[in-house]
C-alpha cells in the first residue's frame, strides 16, 4: 500500500467515527493510524522473515557435513539416505578417502567415488551409513532476486554456520550463481539452498577486496549443471579421478589497475583464480571510478582466448565481453555509473587455458567525451 492511499482508507475509518469528536480525532488519528499499520507491516514482514531462516536452517543443516582432508577442509551435502555425500572437485581431489563430520558430530570415514567432467564437483560414499537426514534438490530453475542460504564450515572452525543473501546474477554460460550469501574458504562444497531449503547450487568461490577482506560475492555451481552431474554417477558414467588439474583457489587480493593507458603484462595459469565449474583461469584488477567517465579496457593475448568481465562497486555485473577487441582479443568500453572501486575480471575463455595477455585501461573523462580514435 503506497503512503498516497493509506490518509484514504485512515478518513475512512474515522468517518464512521465522528460522533466522539471528529474535529481532534481528524487532528490526531491518521499519525496514530499511520505509525500503526506501518509498524505491525514491518513487524510481521521481520516475523516471516526469521520464520523462513530459522525452517531452512533447521530443516537442512542436519544434512551438512565438514569435509576433512590431508590438504584441508570443505563443506558437503548429504544428498541420500545411503551417504552419498556432494562437494566440490577441489575439496577431496588427492584423498581418495576423508573424513566426514556430521551435524550431530560423528565422524565418519567415506570414500570419494566420482569427479565431474569439467566441472568442480565430486561425489563422496559414507561407508558406515545409517538413515541419514539428506538435502532435496530444488526442481525449479534459479531466478535472479531469489532468496539464498549459505551453510557450511567456514575456515575449517564453525561447522554449521548460517548465512543469509538473494541470487544477484546467473551466468548461464559458465552454469555459476552469483550470490552476496557471504561465503568464506571451508564453505567450498556446501549448498545454496532456496526458501524451501532445497539445493540450488554448490558453493566454490569468492572474490576478495583490495584489502583482503570479503566483498560479498560468491558463486555457485548451479543446479542446471549438478543435476547431470548426478545423473552420471547414478548410470556409473562419471570419472573415477579428477580429469584435469583442480588447483586449489586463490583469495589473492585483486591487482591495482591505473586507467592511464599503461600496458600491464599478466599471466593466466597456476597461481591464479580458478572459476571452477570450468576450470577457466582469471587474475582479478581493482580501480576506483567516477561516475561519467568513459572507461575503456583491452585484454589481448596470441595465447588464449581472451574474455573480459567487469562487476560494478556493489559487485553487479556492469559488463562482459569476449571477442571485440578483433579475433579472441576482449574489449569494454563503458560510461560508469557511480563514484566507487570497481572489480575487473581478466578471464580465459575456454577451460584450462594458460598463457601471458596484456591489459590497457584508459578513463576518457565524462560520458560526453568522444573515444580515443588511436584504439
Amino acid at each position: 500500500m503506497s503512503t498516497k492511499r493509506l490518509p484514504i482508507a485512515i478518513s475512512g475509518i474515522l468517518a464512521t467515527v465522528t460522533a466522539i469528536g471528529a474535529t481532534t480525532l481528524h487532528a490526531i488519528a491518521p499519525i496514530d493510524w499511520l505509525h500503526l499499520r506501518l509498524g505491525s507491516t514491518v513487524a510481521v514482514a521481520q516475523d516471516i522473515d526469521e520464520q523462513i531462516n530459522i525452517q531452512v536452517y533447521q530443516q537442512a543443516s542436519p544434512a551438512v557435513v565438514s569435509i576433512d582432508t590431508v590438504e584441508g577442509t570443505g563443506s558437503g551435502s548429504i544428498i541420500s539416505a545411503d551417504g552419498l555425500v556432494l562437494t566440490n572437485a577441489h575439496v577431496v581431489a588427492g584423498s581418495p578417502t576423508v573424513t566426514v563430520t556430521l551435524a550431530d558430530g560423528r565422524r565418519l570415514s567415506a570414500d570419494v567415488v566420482a569427479f565431474g567432467d569439467n566441472v568442480d564437483l565430486a561425489v563422496l560414499k559414507i561407508r558406515t551409513p545409517s538413515n541419514l537426514p539428506t538435502i532435496s534438490l530444488a526442481p525449479r530453475p534459479v531466478q535472479v532476486g531469489q532468496r539464498a542460504f549459505a551453510i557450511g564450515n567456514p575456515f575449517g572452525r564453525f561447522q554449521g554456520t548460517f548465512t543469509v543473501g538473494i541470487v544477484s546474477r546467473i551466468d548461464q554460460q559458465r552454469g555459476l550463481i552469483q550470490t552476496d550469501a557471504t561465503i568464506n574458504p571451508g564453505n567450498s562444497g556446501g549448498p545454496l539452498l532456496n526458501s524451501q531449503g532445497e539445493l540450488i547450487g554448490v558453493n566454490t568461490a569468492i572474490l576478495g577486496s583490495p584489502s583482503g577482506g570479503n566483498l560479498g560475492i560468491g558463486f555457485a555451481i548451479s543446479i542446471d549443471r549438478i543435476r547431470p552431474f548426478l545423473a552420471a554417477v547414478r548410470d556409473g558414467r562419471a570419472p573415477q579421478t579428477v580429469q584435469q588439474p583442480s588447483p586449489s583457489p586463490t583469495h589473492r587480493p585483486p591487482q591495482p589497475l591505473a586507467l592511464n593507458g599503461t600496458v600491464i603484462p599478466g599471466r593466466l595459469g597456476q597461481g591464479s583464480h580458478v572459476l571452477a565449474d570450468d576450470n577457466s583461469f582469471f587474475d582479478i584488477y581493482a580501480f576506483e571510478g567516477r561516475a561519467g567517465q568513459r572507461v575503456q579496457i583491452d585484454m589481448t593475448s596470441g595465447e588464449i582466448d581472451s574474455y573480459l568481465i567487469l562487476l560494478d562497486p556493489n559487485g553487479n555485473d556492469l559488463a562482459q565481453d569476449d571477442d571485440s577487441g578483433g579475433g579472441t582479443n576482449a574489449r569494454l568500453s563503458v560510461i560508469l555509473p557511480r563514484d566507487g572501486i570497481y572489480l575487473l575480471m581478466a578471464n580465459a575463455y575456454e577451460a584450462g587455458q594458460t598463457g601471458s595477455y596484456n591489459l590497457r585501461a584508459v578513463a576518457i573523462g565524462g560520458s560526453s567525451v568522444t573515444q580515443d580514435s588511436r584504439w
